[in-house]
């Protein structure tokens, strides 16, 4: 973190030839369980992770907004007076759709300066840990400080999916900002995403000899497009059909009715959040009274239901999941929106070098692009760096 906060001042008077009013940092995330049901309005139990995306901005006197990074060569200058999410395009659709999303949220965007914004992360991108989230986190951050706005985290988050779903037009839930801007170390963030009510809920790894492990296996994925937005219309198409406002308000007792109703494709979407709903609050339930070495089941039941029900992993995801369920892991899943990126393993600190050669063994022997592998530790959410 030195290194990239440092990194990014340095650029910043590079490029814009004067000194950061200060520099932020907000983390990507990794979700333990509960995937596609946030924008179902149900639960989920994501962490932030140790990896981060600094900002270094500077207020500016006139209403110009430039923005650039060091993952990208061009400056997007755009005025505040023409912000508006048909004028976005690209990643730095990120960083001003959340400008203008604050707008939604009842900033007074005709009486706010324009600015200078530098970014720079270490958090993969296209790889289900959120690299967009921890964009828009460093900036929401940056920009509620500066522009003296008083906004509490909990609102930051909704201006993030605000603009992740105008602005970007990516049809995400709220999971992704709230890990971003809530997180905790050792500790996920438990998110009904009806009411928008959090709990931190400790993990206690270190302490019970574990290590989250990433398993990036390098197939991107876009949620703009494809299969995501399938997803959602389905379960959307599942509610309406069994006559709820969202699929929230379905049990896994009403499963059997659903499957009288529904087509065979809708009803394994809807069999996957209603069951993975499910498995959050029993995980949840399950840190409390046992621990984290008690979960395994669960997340592999997770997986499974990603993979049969909702049908959003790929070879090589399942292919990671079950060599390190092989070779000692307690537990594993994908992770993030699928079609590609992530998947974790809980393992055991003492079976971690044996999963990893299993890993790269595995990924060579079925002709695949080695897998990126790294472990992560749940950290603390946005902050101010200097």
């Amino acid at each position: 973190m030195t290194d990239l906060r440092t990194g990014v001042r340095d650029d910043f008077a590079e490029v814009f030839d004067r000194e950061p009013d200060g520099v932020w940092s907000s983390p990507g995330r990794a979700n333990l369980i509960g995937e596609h049901t946030d924008y179902n309005e149900g639960f989920v139990l994501p962490f932030a992770i140790n990896r981060r995306t600094v900002a270094a901005l500077g207020l500016r006197e006139d209403r110009t907004i430039r923005v650039g990074s060091t993952f990208a060569d061009e400056l997007v200058e755009v005025d505040l007076d023409a912000l508006s999410p048909d004028a976005l395009q690209g990643w730095s659709a990120y960083p001003l759709g959340v400008a203008w999303a604050l707008g939604e949220f009842g900033a007074d965007l005709a009486a706010v300066p324009g600015f200078d914004l530098l970014l720079d992360s270490n958090v993969p991108v296209g790889a289900g840990l959120s690299s967009s989230a921890a964009i828009e986190g460093a900036t929401l951050l940056a920009l509620n400080d500066v522009w003296r706005l008083g906004l509490d985290r909990q609102t930051l988050a909704r201006v993030g999916q605000r603009a992740e779903n105008i602005a970007v037009g990516a049809p995400t839930g709220i999971m992704d900002q709230s890990a971003s801007l809530l997180g905790q170390e050792d500790a996920a963030v438990f998110l009904d995403c009806r009411t928008l009510v959090s709990e931190v809920v400790p993990l206690g790894l270190e302490a019970a000899g574990l290590e989250i492990l990433v398993m990036d296996t390098g197939v991107t994925h876009a949620h703009a497009t494809g299969g995501y937005k399938e997803r959602r219309a389905s379960c959307e198409a599942g509610a309406a059909a069994l006559g709820v406002e969202s699929l929230r308000d379905v049990s896994v007792d009403d499963l059997p009715r659903a499957r009288e109703i529904l087509d065979d494709v809708t009803f394994r979407r809807v069999r996957h959040v209603v069951t993975e709903n499910q498995r959050v609050l029993d995980t949840v339930r399950t840190l409390r009274e046992r621990g984290p070495r008690a979960i395994g089941e669960l997340l592999d039941a997770s997986h499974v239901s990603m993979r049969d029900d909702f049908e959003i992993s790929v070879p090589e995801l399942d292919l990671a999941v079950e060599t390190a369920q092989a070779n000692g892991a307690i537990g594993a899943r994908m992770t993030g929106g699928g079609f590609g990126g992530s998947a974790i393993a809980l393992v055991p600190t003492d079976a971690l070098s044996r999963v990893l050669v299993a890993l790269d063994g595995a990924f060579a022997e079925h002709g695949f692009g080695q897998p990126d592998l790294f472990t992560v530790r749940a950290s603390e959410g946005a902050r101010r760096e200097s």
